[in-house]
């Protein structure tokens, strides 16, 4: 078997171990929705970062000297771990109190029909 095969083998099956790992919730997501709704009343509004894994507001931005050197110079995106399960990656969730506008409805209801179209196709091809 060629090298790219093997490589590719690897990265379907680490793939597969990310998509079944169960995700745990954390304790402070409750607090955090209370928090949210509390300042909306206020006419408060704020996007909050939030780990894609345990849904914890503990999330911050890896400094330069902890390796992420290259996003502080603007090359690459910046990299955001979790203080409460460790979790390392470029992609962050937001958690906000906005309002929803008419445009954010038609995002949401877009990628909503992309997915259903997804698991029908891989429900057809299984």
């Amino acid at each position: 078997m060629s090298e790219t095969k093997q490589k590719k083998k690897r990265k379907q099956k680490s793939q597969l171990n990310l998509v079944g790992t169960e995700q745990v919730e954390s304790e402070f997501l409750p607090e955090l929705v209370e928090k949210l709704d509390e300042l909306a009343k206020e006419k408060k509004y704020v996007d909050i970062q939030v780990c894609p894994n345990c849904k914890s507001p503990l999330v911050r931005r890896v400094g330069s000297m902890s390796g992420d050197l290259f996003s502080h110079m603007g090359v690459t995106p910046p990299k955001y771990e979790c203080g409460e399960c460790g979790w390392i990656e470029k992609l962050v969730l937001k958690a906000t109190n906005k309002p929803t506008t008419v445009r954010d409805v038609v995002i949401m209801a877009e990628i909503n029909e992309m997915d259903n179209e997804t698991k029908k196709k891989d429900h057809t091809e299984n």
